[in-house]
């Protein structure tokens, strides 16, 4: 396996150097908004800890992920009204993974509404505000 990139696009936002649509934040974890969405409120949730993957972060750092996607979805079905949530997680290029910082994908689901194609479009940036003020209320 390939190693942990610090120069990969979350790390770079972990440390402010890009620009994200915060909506949670603690010690462990950061929650931010996807700004390619494959459905409205689609969240990533990432460790502060260097790691590429599942397979190389510890069981503790993913404990504090899989909490920190656990009350992001249920914030999601309030701010949303959502129907569900697909929780998705991906590890390596043969899994699917493109960004090689762990990371979880928290997307609000509506009944008879299909999640759009990865990376297809890219959300206006008012939307993006608008759904991490619901998303940001929702938590409180």
């Amino acid at each position: 396996m390939t190693a942990y990139d610090p120069q990969n696009p979350f790390a770079k936002i972990l440390r402010g150097e890009f620009p994200c649509y915060k909506v949670y934040e603690n010690d462990h974890v950061l929650a931010f908004l996807d700004i390619m969405p494959r459905s409205g409120g689609h969240t990533l949730v990432i460790p502060k800890a260097p790691a590429r993957n599942i397979l190389d972060i510890t069981p503790e750092d993913f404990a504090h992920v899989a909490r920190a996607a656990h009350r992001i979805a249920a914030a999601s079905m309030t701010a949303f009204k959502a129907d569900g949530i697909t929780v998705q997680q991906f590890n390596e290029p043969a899994g699917g993974q493109v960004v090689f910082h762990l990371h979880m994908h928290v997307m609000p689901r509506h009944n008879g509404v299909a999640l759009l194609p990865p990376a297809s479009r890219k959300e206006d940036p008012k939307v993006l505000e608008e759904n991490a003020a619901k998303l940001v209320a929702a938590l409180k």
